[in-house]
C-alpha cells in the first residue's frame, strides 16, 4: 500500500477514487512520564519517552487508515493529513486522514 501526503503519485495513474479514509488514536499521558518530562523541560533537552509515544500513536493511526483503505479495495492513500490535538489535560488524539484510491 502506497501512502503519501501528495495528491498524485508521479508515474502512476489513478483509476478509481474510494473516498476519505481515516484512523484515530487517543493516548493518555503517564503521570511518571509527565513528571520526568517536566524536569527535562526545566533543565532542557528532548523528551524521548513522549517522542516514542507520539511515534507509536502516529503509526497506529496510519495503520488504521491503511486497513480501512484496504477493505475498500484501494492500493494507495493520497493527500494524507496528520493532526495532533489535546483532549483535556492528559490525553492526546492523533488523526490520519486521506483519500483511498487505486493506482496503476
Amino acid at each position: 500500500m502506497l501512502l503519501t501526503t501528495t495528491n498524485a503519485l508521479e508515474g502512476k495513474h489513478i483509476t478509481r477514487y474510494y473516498g476519505i479514509v481515516s484512523g484515530e488514536t487517543i493516548i493518555g499521558a503517564n503521570i511518571f512520564r509527565d513528571f520526568f518530562a517536566s524536569i527535562r523541560d526545566i533543565v532542557g533537552g528532548r523528551s524521548g519517552s513522549y517522542e516514542k509515544v507520539l511515534r507509536e500513536a502516529k503509526e497506529t493511526a496510519l495503520h488504521e487508515m491503511e486497513e480501512q483503505a484496504r477493505q475498500l479495495g484501494a492500493n494507495a492513500v493520497i493527500g494524507i493529513d496528520l493532526d495532533y490535538e489535546t483532549i483535556g489535560e492528559s490525553m492526546l488524539m492523533v488523526t490520519a486522514a486521506g483519500t483511498a484510491v487505486t493506482v496503476e
